[in-house]
């Protein structure tokens, strides 16, 4: 990292500077030790407009909630995290014991070291969130039966007459069950950040989608096929695209808005300024995994590109460029579960925003 250009990260509208600092690494240190924390005097006087701090008869105290799988990044190795912190901000930071959901307290005498470490310990949280596999995701499904019927008229035809071709083999193909579009993908680590979640696609439907469907489920067709990456030769996502039926763009808009609603309540990541909308038919991660879900970038959790063994698409682009999966009725957004299936074979629902 240049020193000179450290990262910047964004948590509650404000900008706080992401430092490294170098310290010895031990043989078996365990991951939430990395050696990086605000340092001392990065956060020390910020104003904490996004946060609650409460006078008390000993001083000042602040609350903060956090996830239980979080807990061990506060505490660090053996506890030297914590330790650190609180005597850098001269303050007391009260963890609930580990997998008990509950809020971390933090005391202090001083107002601004109570509010220099919860900026520290959002800074610490906020980086190694990121690092977390993403648990669900916002999803149209496409599991009407015209359009299975049609994917597994496509996967037929492409091993009849593409088999030959390197790396094509039925393990790529999707389950026709779980055919779907991806809108984002989000870590939800407890009951509450789940609650959240379904709370917002709520307001997210009183907000613009009621105003954009009119009650109306969206008429889409499913049409063409087109990869991911540069060198169709090397080709690691085959997608099917999608259109409205009308022309309009209103299923971009609604995916738009919502990731940006999501974006902007820290609960999912912005990967790009536009949703690619995509219903993904042949990915080389089924090859290895069956049941994974594609993302947009690689991330933490997530195999390497170097463990995938991509195949060649040239002639299954040329054959089915045009392949026609039929037309859906998309009437509702759903929080879907990660690596989940309910009783019709499509993935757990957490919750959903329903067009009619």
């Amino acid at each position: 990292m240049d020193v000179l250009r450290p990262t910047l990260i964004q948590i509650g509208g404000r900008v706080y500077r992401k430092n490294l600092v170098q310290e010895p690494v031990h043989p078996q240190e365990e991951e939430e030790d990395e050696g990086f924390y605000a340092g001392p005097g990065d956060c020390a006087d910020e104003p904490c407009g996004a946060f609650v701090v409460e006078e008390t008869e000993k001083g000042f105290q602040c609350r903060v909630e956090v996830p239980s799988p979080l807990y061990k990044y506060i505490i660090g190795k053996k506890g030297e995290t914590k330790k650190r912190l609180e005597t850098e901000t001269r303050t007391s930071i009260s963890i609930p014991k580990p997998g008990v959901e509950g809020e971390i307290v933090i005391t202090g005498q001083q107002r601004g070291g109570v509010i220099s470490a919860r900026t520290r310990i959002d800074v610490l949280l906020d980086s190694f969130r990121k690092k977390q596999p993403f648990t669900h995701f916002l999803s149209f499904a496409l599991t009407q039966p015209e359009v299975q019927e049609k994917f597994l008229q496509f996967k037929e035809e492409v091993l009849e007459k593409c088999s030959k071709d390197h790396g094509v083999s039925s393990s790529l193909f999707q389950n026709p069950a779980k055919l779907h579009l991806t809108l984002g993908t989000l870590v939800l680590l407890n009951e509450q950040e789940i609650r959240k979640a379904c709370e917002l696609l709520q307001r997210c439907k009183e907000d613009f989608v009621d105003q954009i469907t009119s009650g109306r489920p969206l008429a889409v067709e499913v049409a063409g096929v087109e990869y991911m990456n540069d060198d169709p030769a090397m080709t690691d996502v085959l997608y099917a695209k999608v259109r409205m039926k009308d022309g309009s763009d209103r299923l971009q808009a609604i995916a738009d808005q919502l990731v940006e609603r999501f974006v902007a309540s820290g609960l999912m990541l912005k990967e790009w300024d536009r949703v690619k909308l995509h219903a993904t038919v042949m990915n080389t991660l089924f090859r290895r995994d069956p049941g994974a879900e594609e993302r947009s970038s690689t991330a933490p959790g997530k195999a390497s590109l170097k463990e995938r063994e991509a195949f060649n698409g040239r002639n299954i682009l040329k054959l089915f460029e045009h392949f026609y999966f039929g037309e859906v009725q998309l009437d509702a957004v759903r929080l879907s579960q990660r690596f989940s299936t309910d009783a019709s074979g499509y993935y757990a629902t957490s919750g959903q925003l329903n067009f009619c």
